[in-house]
């Protein structure tokens, strides 16, 4: 469920996990310190950009925001009465950046590669009494947690949109709720089944 690797050979591809996640921590770290709207623009422009390097279609791309637009719609709006139009623009184009980079870096690394790369990454921390293997593990799946929401939010809306209740929030945020959490769920046992001690 949590592996929304695309295979493919492109350069992105081909790159090192932990190189794609210190590009993405920059990435990230820099959309917060630079805090101008034009600078978030272009940020979104290349990561879009990427998206064809990395062999993956525009509807693919969309689909890792679609989902979410309804959360994009409610920040927008809050952010505009408390801070302007400018200040609501910069906080969604933000947000659809680093979306749309962790689902990049998602479509583009195995899990379990990941879970390598950040468990070797973290070997310093042994000494310290620190299981670089759970960090590794948690990261790994926190990485992986947006893209998954947005396919639950994209399946949740489409059902509801059959039963003509796209636009109860209730109706849609409840059942999304119930299986993130029945996700987190089958997670636990698969990892608890395996036996899985770092």
């Amino acid at each position: 469920m949590l592996d929304l690797y695309s295979p493919g050979t492109s350069p992105i591809h081909r790159m090192s996990p932990g190189a794609k996640i210190l590009v993405m921590m920059l990435g990230g770290t820099g959309l917060f310190v630079f805090d101008s709207l034009p600078i978030a623009c272009a940020a979104f422009v290349c990561v879009l950009a990427l998206y064809p390097v990395a062999g993956l279609t525009a509807k693919q791309a969309w689909a890792q925001i679609r989902p979410l637009l309804w959360i994009f719609g409610i920040f927008f709006a809050l952010q505009w009465w408390l801070s302007g139009l400018t200040v609501a623009a910069f906080v969604v184009i933000r947000l659809a950046t680093l979306i749309l980079l962790a689902s990049l870096v998602t479509l583009t690394t195995r899990a379990s590669d990941m879970i390598d790369t950040i468990t070797r990454a973290l070997g310093f921390l042994r000494p310290l009494g620190v299981n670089p293997a759970k960090i590794g593990l948690a990261i790994s799946l926190a990485l992986r947690f947006i893209p998954v929401l947005a396919q639950i939010t994209r399946e949740v809306r489409e059902a509801q949109k059959t039963r003509g209740l796209e636009r109860s929030v209730i109706a849609t945020a409840m059942p999304m709720a119930i299986r993130t959490i029945k996700m987190a769920d089958d997670i636990s046992d698969a990892i608890e089944s395996r036996g899985y001690r770092p």
